[in-house]
């Protein structure tokens, strides 16, 4: 039996969305009422190990979802507390939603997941990292007034959409010669003057607008960290993995809400 943990949020549904024709799959949540529809449901709070020991039990394999806590002291707790419980209960294999560089990284972003994966694989426990980049939805840009806009010096981001990352969580929890490896999942590489140009629409860097998570972020971009190139999420797939500029034209216009 496959158990996904933390399964109310957007990553979650879309991972069980996935798995509900291939395979019992059992939705691990916090709050019951907010668990998908059309699947087993238990009660697991990452703050509560006794919930954890008892909705982990009989898992052939499990998803852990990482916490959306943002503190990473927490976090680490939460994280170490569902690893810990994964282990007394004899969990058949852990596969881990990780995050770029937490292999060898142990700060700021990656510190949670740095402690986490180490965590892992002194449990003994069989597992896969499906180490994430930043999600596409996050970063697709908009046109305005036939103009796209953007503070990234134009420089390359490997983001991908949480569907496609969904689906190769999906396809490592149902099949075979994915155990005792670490994936880096990273998207097609694109940039917003690239995306600009291939929609016939004028491109302008503009200031960050100030300090916040977007401004950090486009920081990072800036930088270079965001250009990371991995051909472990096609091969996942078993196919390319969709870029921002395939979703934009998909929705039929020169913009995208989220």
């Amino acid at each position: 039996m496959i158990m996904i943990s933390a399964a109310s949020g957007a990553l979650g549904r879309l991972v069980i969305d996935r798995l509900s024709t291939r395979t019992d799959v059992v939705a691990v949540v916090r709050d019951p009422a907010r668990a998908p529809q059309g699947v087993q449901v238990r009660r697991g709070d990452y703050d509560d190990p006794a919930s954890l020991r008892a909705a982990f039990e009989g898992a052939t394999r499990l998803l852990l979802i990482s916490s959306p806590e943002f503190d990473p002291v927490r976090r680490i707790s939460q994280h170490l507390a569902a690893v810990a419980a994964a282990g007394d209960v004899g969990v058949g294999a852990i596969a881990y939603t990780s995050f770029l560089g937490a292999g060898t990284t142990a700060t700021g972003v990656t510190e949670a997941h740095h402690a986490t994966e180490k965590a892992i694989r002194d449990s003994g426990l069989p597992y896969t990292m499906l180490r994430h980049p930043y999600y596409s939805e996050a970063f697709v840009p908009r046109v305005s007034r036939g103009e796209l806009t953007s503070s990234t010096g134009g420089r390359g981001l490997n983001t991908a959409f949480r569907s496609d990352l969904a689906e190769a969580a999906a396809n490592v929890l149902t099949g075979q010669g994915h155990l005792g490896r670490a994936y880096d999942f990273t998207g097609p590489l694109w940039s917003c003057p690239e995306v600009a140009d291939a929609l016939g629409v004028a491109y302008r860097e503009v200031p960050d607008a100030g300090p916040g998570p977007m401004s950090w972020l486009n920081a990072q971009v800036r930088a270079g960290d965001l250009e990371y190139q991995s051909g472990d999420l096609e091969r996942v797939l078993g196919r390319p993995a969709e870029s921002v500029l395939a979703r934009l034209k998909s929705h039929g216009e020169q913009r995208c809400d989220f």
